[in-house]
């Protein structure tokens, strides 16, 4: 008779570094993904990855260190929402939403609630997506129009992906990628208002 309890999640995985530390990853951004920072555990993550929970520390050396990648490789994926792209942009964000979309969405949201986690997000966020956009934006003020055009795209995921607003999820998808692209087309183009370089 065997301990089934005992029994980790998954069997355990043959020595291979690199297969090890993306099944660290795979798991912790589904744990982190699920339950959020503060709530999500080590011992969850490696049961989930089949490996023992020192390999962890090893690899990774801390459940911040690891959540820190996780956000990395979640915002490292993202979409640009420039003048040339929008139009792609538009018709991804409301026709084909990413597993790795959603699962950044859902991480977000669940952590936020932690202080650290925060942090965590905010400086990944602006230092990669939110400052690639700016240096493909052209124009003043090109940082704050790519906080803008991320924080329009995060609401349209929010609404459609994780509350699924009707409108958007049951909407004609040509439709609403057009009227989403005039949305990102008026903060990503060159302000004509002579104001606005101000």
């Amino acid at each position: 008779m065997t301990d089934e309890s005992a029994a980790p999640d998954r069997p355990p995985r043959k020595r291979d570094s690199a297969a090890t530390k993306l099944a660290i990853l795979d798991a912790a951004r589904e744990v982190f993904s699920r339950s959020g920072y503060d709530a999500a555990g080590l011992r969850e993550i490696a049961g989930l990855a089949g490996v023992d929970p020192r390999l962890i520390g090893r690899y990774f050396g801390s459940k911040e260190l690891l959540f820190t990648q996780v956000v990395a490789d979640a915002y490292g994926n993202h979409l640009m929402m420039t003048p040339e792209a929008n139009a792609e942009t538009a018709r991804t964000l409301l026709t084909d939403p990413t597993q790795a979309h959603r699962d950044g969405m859902l991480l977000t949201i669940r952590s936020a609630p932690s202080e650290r986690a925060a942090e965590i997000m905010r400086a990944s966020l602006e230092r990669n997506f939110q400052q690639a956009l700016a240096d493909e934006l052209e124009g003043p003020h090109a940082v704050s129009r790519a906080a803008l055009l991320v924080a329009i795209c995060t609401g349209v995921q929010f609404m459609r992906n994780v509350l699924q607003n009707s409108a958007l999820v049951d909407g004609d998808p040509e439709v609403l990628a057009k009227l989403l692209r005039t949305a990102l087309d008026a903060v990503a183009a060159v302000p004509s208002d002579p104001d606005a370089a101000e």
